[in-house]
């Protein structure tokens, strides 16, 4: 063989005197040994991408080596926008509440989310309220729940018992949530005080109601009885201290209460 003549960089054998040649990036090849390294099939309309001295089709390109876009899923080949954790396509880069395009302007990352600078400023502004932790938006005043420990939309979720969507006056029994009215089945009680259900195995029967054992409290000073004695007067619970102020007896020298016990 004359090591003059030009051979395939693939298959080693020279070239026919009339064959054509492919040039790639210095590289010759025969036309049938000129595919691609994945599929082994010619390239279409000509179109190749090259990475490390090898040849591939647009299709095993993408597959192997092109960041997949976080917003549409389709791989991205050209400029990649690496932000939020992820690649995206420059115009698939949106601020999540304008639509802007976010690639060229900057954008500010709140509670997840990447916006604009303008809806930035403008969620800055509502401050006070709660964040879902669900769907990373504002929560409307009053409409909130607090499950695993985190604020949310009562709608991200369903009744564990009916599946109907629920609302803020939903109930929490043993980390599953209930609408209200499947709630009430259960028997569960409510508090008198704070009207929610009361979970824990201790409850406080008093003045025809149930209680919180923290929320039984005198009328008068608001303290917690907490298993002491109390007084009742027109559906109301007191201390005897205030009791005594309120409706017992005054000494006419003193001017002070006269306790329950009198001699």
């Amino acid at each position: 063989m004359n090591s003059q003549q030009p051979c395939c960089s693939v298959c080693n054998e020279i070239f026919d005197d009339e064959e054509k040649m492919v040039n790639s990036n210095g590289q010759l090849y025969h036309e049938n040994c000129f595919v691609c390294a994945q599929c082994f099939r010619p390239f279409e309309d000509g179109v190749f991408y090259e990475f490390d001295g090898r040849q591939y089709c647009e299709y095993d390109f993408q597959q192997l080596y092109a960041p997949c876009c976080r917003g549409c899923g389709e791989y991205i080949i050209g400029r990649v926008i690496k932000a939020m954790g992820g690649n995206w396509h420059p115009e698939c880069f949106r601020c999540e509440i304008c639509d802007d395009i976010l690639a060229d302007a900057g954008f500010v990352k709140n509670a997840g989310r990447a916006l604009c600078k303008r809806c930035n400023a403008n969620e800055k502004s509502k401050g006070g309220r709660f964040m879902c932790h669900k769907c990373h938006t504002y929560i409307e005043e009053g409409k909130h729940i607090i499950y695993m420990g985190d604020p949310v939309h009562p709608w991200h979720y369903n009744c564990y018992e009916c599946g109907r969507e629920l609302d803020e006056t939903c109930r929490k029994r043993n980390n599953e949530l209930y609408c209200l009215r499947c709630h009430d089945k259960l028997g569960i009680p409510i508090c008198g005080a704070c009207k929610k259900p009361i979970e824990d195995e201790r409850v406080v029967n008093a003045i025809g109601k149930q209680w919180h054992v923290d929320h039984f409290c005198c009328a008068k000073c608001e303290k917690p009885f907490y298993g002491n004695r109390h007084y009742e007067k027109n559906g109301l619970a007191y201390c005897e201290t205030h009791f005594n102020q309120l409706f017992g007896d005054i000494c006419f020298i003193c001017n002070r209460a006269i306790t329950r016990d009198v001699s």
